[in-house]
């Protein structure tokens, strides 16, 4: 079993357009933001900055030139566009089925931006263990919808994954990634796929799934709005707390 969903398509160009603009909206008036007020900034042990700014935090690009957006979450509540997404049947369906759930609810919604020429890679990794460090065992009823808002290719950094790996549970962790969230790339199956779809497509798989992202070296964007969801009524990530001592509990 691959354990992914791709619905090729799955919003028009139309809606893909709105999309694109209320991203960046939300981008320009999160970025405007910080720069006027003052930031809770954390330096992760990867020397990561993050930045966080009216309950948004801002995780900048560790070596583009200038300043660039690597990702922001949360940013449910910022846009009707992209919260319309969480009742969106289009979505819910099938993410109900992937989780085995009846009814589904939101755990927290990202953007990603893979800017031109600089968007960087995301190693190998699963979601659950970040996921695990907040919620605990609702970890393992976690997925997520990646909105492609721009084609994915190979070129600018197409996600890639390990199907069939949420299988496996958690994966071993990398012992020389100082985090303690990245997979050891010595476990990572030589079986992996790369998802090239065109804007508007969907791809769906659990927390469990490994996978990861090249750099976009390309002269256009690769945008992405995820929507990471859970059984109904369980408490969103923002209500939670990251407590890295639970990452002892894994492998």
């Amino acid at each position: 079993m691959s354990g992914y969903v791709l619905l090729p398509q799955l919003f028009t160009a139309t809606e893909v357009g709105r999309l694109r603009d209320a991203v960046e909206q939300v981008h320009a008036a999160v970025v405007a933001a910080a720069e006027a007020g003052r930031t809770a900034v954390t330096v992760w042990p990867d020397g990561h900055r993050l930045e966080e700014i009216d309950g948004t935090t801002i995780h900048w690009e560790p070596d583009a030139p200038g300043k660039a957006v690597r990702s922001l979450s949360p940013v449910s509540g910022m846009s009707a566009a992209i919260d319309a997404l969480w009742t969106d049947p289009r979505l819910t369906r099938p993410m109900g089925s992937l989780l085995g759930a009846s009814s589904v609810g939101p755990f927290v919604a990202k953007l990603n931006f893979k800017r031109a020429g600089v968007g960087s890679e995301f190693a190998w990794h699963q979601d659950f263990p970040y996921w695990y460090g907040c919620a605990g065992d609702p970890a393992y009823e976690i997925a997520t919808a990646i909105v492609m808002l721009d084609d994915n290719t190979v070129a600018n950094g197409a996600m890639t994954l390990v199907p069939g790996s949420q299988l496996d549970g958690p994966a071993p962790r990398d012992p020389l990634d100082p985090t303690g969230l990245l997979v050891d790339p010595r476990a990572v199956s030589s079986a992996t796929v790369t998802v090239e779809a065109p804007a508007g497509s969907v791809l769906m798989f659990p927390s469990l799934m490994v996978h990861r992202s090249a750099p976009n070296r390309t002269a256009s964007d690769r945008r992405s709005l995820l929507f990471c969801f859970q059984p109904a009524g369980r408490p969103e990530l923002s209500a939670l707390t990251y407590d890295p001592e639970r990452l002892t509990d894994l492998p």
